[in-house]
């Protein structure tokens, strides 16, 4: 299931993000340095200053943190889809790196702080034929 209408602006990939929007991976940014994982990529490590990443692919699962449902839409192409629920993901591997996305198909109702989720992938192609992959969320 689509959440996003299909005329919504895509992120663009960089050097910083490419993994994470292609890979069909929760691939969080890993400092080179004191190996601090972030999430979403920065220039600069929060912890240390430093400036060399790699990555590493965090597993699927997660718990809801946090959660809003929006009732008005933010943007007209979402006006269709109120109301909706985003929501904050803390991932299992690493409950500092927390995820926002939607749960499409989950009734309102069902979603709940510290309900148990799983990643499901929402791809979408972008105008160079690029294919990007946004982490959305499913109860498990």
């Amino acid at each position: 299931m689509t959440v996003l209408p299909a005329d919504w602006a895509l992120p663009v990939p960089n050097r910083l993000n490419e993994a994470w929007f292609t890979s069909q991976r929760l691939a969080v940014q890993r400092c080179t340095a004191c190996d601090v994982r972030q999430h979403p990529p920065e220039e600069i490590c929060h912890r240390c200053g430093g400036t060399d990443f790699g990555h590493d692919d965090l597993g699927p699962n997660g718990t809801i943190y946090s959660y809003t449902v929006a009732h008005y839409a933010v943007n007209r192409a979402l006006a269709d889809s109120v109301p909706y629920a985003v929501v904050l993901v803390s991932l299992d591997d690493d409950p500092t790196i927390r995820v926002v996305g939607n749960m499409p198909g989950t009734p309102l109702d069902a979603i709940h702080i510290g309900l148990p989720v799983t990643v499901v992938w929402e791809g979408h192609t972008a105008e160079d034929g690029t294919v990007l992959h946004l982490p959305q969320w499913a109860p498990r």
